[in-house]
């Protein structure tokens, strides 16, 4: 079954963890053997391959650059035009991609459309994989002239936050609300028709954010704080806000947002027994919430900064998530809330947004 992933962090695989992941898993695990600079080093579970054996012929891909005060302890860049250079690289990477037939931009309406039917009427096996350029954290945008210019190259969604303090507004493991450059932002990203990805805000930035805009919004990657007690996932009223504006809420299968008290680097997948299955749990909160199947989807966020050490047991590859439709069959769900949940969903918002 077609899988829509609404959050991969390829171009960061691919320019900043120097990873090729036009070549095989096995290839990219075993140029990987004995580095020691990450802690998902030969641990990653995707590939191009493995995207196409997993039928994920669909994603929000992102660009992400941040910014790092002086005082700030977190890794990143130290000034936003240095930010913006590694997002613009980024950007050549995905160019590159599309040069060679691997991946293909999506911008609108019509690109979406005619890239689902051919994935949906057996594509070729080494079909492209469709992709909507999103930027996790927006530290990198140095002006609102930079803006305009990232929406010409294709951007079509920002997730204002990140980790820490931003230029914008702050994120997850910080507190605040948005700063005054990123009120200005959220004026910019609306008259630009740009999606506010409401993943990583503090509840504060949430909120005010939500009073400020009036434009489409989703959540990317999140999961439940009534299952996993957390600043980085939503509440139950934070989720009932997005439901209300016809949101989409991705499932992130980072294991510390999927079982209560992941140490990371520390708890293992084996000592928990964390299984795939998890994530069905946050699947039917979300869906209890709202009453049906419509505001949940899969955003994994798969070899966003961890792997096979920090993920569910049963998940080694991408192609593994298949497993989903028959799990959810399991607890209930019909074919049509299946097809929702894989693809679904993401596929109707953005027809509903791109008019």
């Amino acid at each position: 079954m077609l899988l829509f992933d609404a959050h991969l962090d390829l171009s960061m695989n691919a320019v900043e963890w120097n990873r090729d992941i036009t070549q095989s898993l096995d290839e990219v695990k075993r140029r990987e053997e004995g580095m020691t600079d990450k802690l998902d080093r030969a641990n990653g579970v995707l590939t191009f391959e493995e995207m196409r054996r997993g039928k994920v012929g669909i994603c929000i891909a992102t660009q992400i650059g941040r910014y790092v005060a002086p005082d700030n302890p977190l890794p990143g860049w130290h000034s936003p035009e240095i930010a913006w250079s590694i997002t613009q690289a980024q950007v050549a990477w995905y160019r590159e991609m599309e040069r060679v037939g691997q991946m293909v931009q999506i911008v609108d309406r019509k690109d979406l459309n005619k890239h689902v039917a051919l994935w949906q009427n057996d594509p070729p096996a080494d079909a492209p994989i469709g992709y909507i350029l999103s930027l996790e954290g927006a530290d990198s945008i140095c002006t609102p002239a930079h803006l305009e210019r990232a929406y010409d190259y294709g951007l079509r969604a920002i997730g204002p936050a990140h980790y820490g303090e931003g230029r914008y507004a702050p994120g997850t493991g910080s507190e605040g609300g948005l700063t005054p450059l990123g009120r200005d932002l959220l004026k910019q990203m609306q008259e630009l028709g740009i999606v506010l990805d409401a993943t990583h805000l503090t509840d504060e930035a949430f909120w005010e954010a939500f009073e400020l805009w009036d434009g489409p919004v989703w959540a990317s990657h999140n999961n439940c704080r009534a299952l996993v007690p957390a600043q980085r996932q939503f509440s139950d009223e934070q989720i009932k806000a997005l439901i209300e504006r016809d949101a989409v809420i991705g499932m992130a299968f980072d294991a510390w947002m999927m079982h209560p008290n992941w140490v990371r680097g520390v708890t293992t997948p084996q000592e928990t027994g964390l299984k795939i299955e998890r994530i069905v749990d946050h699947v039917d909160h979300i869906c209890q919430l709202a009453g049906n199947t419509k505001h949940v989807g899969i955003g994994t966020d798969l070899d966003g900064g961890y792997g096979t050490e920090q993920t569910a047991m049963d998940l080694q590859s991408i192609a593994d998530l298949q497993v989903l439709p028959k799990l959810l069959a399991d607890r209930g769900y019909s074919q049509d809330d299946i097809e929702a949940i894989m693809h679904g969903n993401w596929i109707r918002r953005l027809n509903e947004i791109w008019k």
